[in-house]
């Protein structure tokens, strides 16, 4: 269990960036690094969570994917904070530090908000379902007033008055119409003529009677001349109560003959514009049974902060536990590189020195493997320069001792011819005797510089010594 413990607190160390070669000389400092990486794996966490629910409320992704594609999130996200933690190298400038921060807060910054925003909504899902509902129901009655203001749908109020107006005719059997108000107000004024001629030809007979019966007037009973200009008034006004009678009539058969018309047209016109209307009206109805469909969809992430920022406005308290979560989960993501801000800021540690003092060393180990290794090809490319020189040295002398040989051999022919000396030997048959080969010099290089390469190996601060044996000089 320990062991176990211990591997788990070493893969926590160098997740925070320590080093383990360093944490083996300077146990003191493992703590520390320690506590920053399971900071690290925290933020993880978190990320892990934004992410699911972040996919399944934008996605509706089932829970399982999500979490796998919280966890590839998290990865990054640790990977990031690694990567910030591991860039913040100890200085001792405040300048400097603050500097090299500042980047790193911000983007530790965005990240916080990126993760927080999911976990939060995620908490207040349940007002949030609440808000989302009434915002649906505004966003469909926008849209609605929208459709009423289109200008495919501006004249479908008027449609629907002309159709009602339009079965009222047919019903009143054309009574209703519009057009016959002219005439309604002709028959109006022409009753009204007649029931008044009617009403003055009514009096005037009774006063004609009463004078007959001596009631009134002059009081004497009897046709006399009184009762007869009453009664010459009142047939007189038996012509006007006829005239208005015909007058009436007219106007009668006027108004049921308009009347008639108009049934007729408002019969024509009744169905064509049921037809339009119907077809207006249905074609509204999908616009807005489609927007409904989706407006019910819309239960996203952006309609689900917008439920959540008209929830902080009308609700303080909410405002606050908003804000304040947000915030707790922000720090947490820049809990990591403020404190290695707050670490560089301090007096360098011993694992600081010693890191640099290792770093050094490998530093200036590398500078004398590099400077060995370019001197021993500078002594391996001087003797390979120094053998072809030799070779071509030799080369002049071999031509230069064959055309030696050919005026030996030319001179001693000669002297044979004329019976003087014997003819010598040439050079190439002289025993012994043989041209110059110039491997010997080459292969003398190629040791002298292997030699040189397998001391360097075991002795990376030797300096090379590139000069050949005096044996293998002699053996050659």
């Amino acid at each position: 269990m320990a062991r176990r413990r211990g591997r788990i607190g070493d893969g926590l160390a160098v997740l925070s960036g320590a080093r383990a070669d360093v944490l083996e000389a300077v146990p003191g400092a493992r703590a520390k690094f320690v506590a920053l990486g399971g900071v690290l794996l925290s933020t993880g966490g978190l990320a892990v969570l934004s992410a699911a629910f972040a996919v399944h409320m934008a996605l509706g992704v089932w829970w399982p994917f999500a979490l796998l594609l919280g966890v590839g999130w998290g990865f990054v996200i640790v990977n990031l904070d690694r990567m910030l933690l591991v860039g913040m190298a100890h200085d001792s400038s405040l300048k400097r530090n603050l500097l090299m921060a500042v980047p790193r807060v911000g983007l530790a910054l965005v990240l916080g908000i990126v993760i927080s925003t999911p976990l939060t909504l995620q908490i207040f899902h349940k007002e949030i379902d609440s808000q989302v509902v009434a915002l649906q129901a505004e966003a469909s009655d926008a849209y609605k007033q929208s459709l009423d203001g289109d200008a495919r749908f501006a004249g479908l109020p008027e449609l629907r008055e002309q159709v009602a107006a339009e079965q009222a005719v047919v019903a009143s059997g054309g009574a209703a119409a519009a057009d016959l108000a002219p005439l309604q107000i002709g028959v109006a004024t022409a009753q009204a003529a007649y029931d008044a001629a009617l009403t003055t030809q009514r009096e005037l007979s009774a006063r004609a009677q009463c004078e007959l019966d001596g009631t009134c007037g002059t009081g004497d009973a009897g046709t006399g001349e009184a009762y007869a200009q009453a009664r010459a008034a009142a047939d007189a006004q038996r012509d006007v109560v006829d005239s208005a009678k015909d007058d009436l009539d007219a106007a009668l058969t006027a108004v049921s003959a308009g009347a008639s018309r108009s049934m007729t047209q408002a019969a024509a016109n009744l169905e064509t514009d049921r037809a339009e209307l119907a077809r207006l009206t249905e074609q509204q109805t999908t616009l807005q049974a489609a927007f409904d469909e989706t407006n019910a969809d819309n239960t996203g992430i952006l309609i689900r902060l917008q439920a959540l920022s008209a929830l902080s406005e009308s609700n303080a308290t909410m405002a606050v536990a908003h804000y304040m979560l947000a915030l707790l989960f922000i720090s947490i993501e820049l809990l990591p590189v403020l404190m290695k801000m707050l670490l560089n800021v301090g007096p360098r540690s011993t694992y600081d020195r010693l890191t640099d003092l290792r770093d050094d060393g490998d530093l200036e180990i590398e500078q004398l493997q590099q400077s060995a290794r370019v001197e021993v090809e500078q002594a391996v490319q001087e003797l390979l320069v120094m053998a072809e020189k030799e070779r071509v040295d030799r080369q002049k002398e071999q031509v230069l001792a064959r055309r030696r040989a050919r005026l030996a051999a030319a001179v001693a022919q000669r002297a044979t011819a004329e019976g003087e000396i014997p003819a010598p030997r040439t050079e190439s048959e002289e025993p012994g005797r043989r041209a110059w080969d110039t491997g010997p010099i080459i292969g003398l290089a190629r040791t002298a510089a292997s030699r040189t390469v397998r001391t360097m190996r075991r002795r990376p601060d030797a300096r090379p010594d590139v000069r050949p044996d005096a044996r293998e000089i002699e053996r050659v």
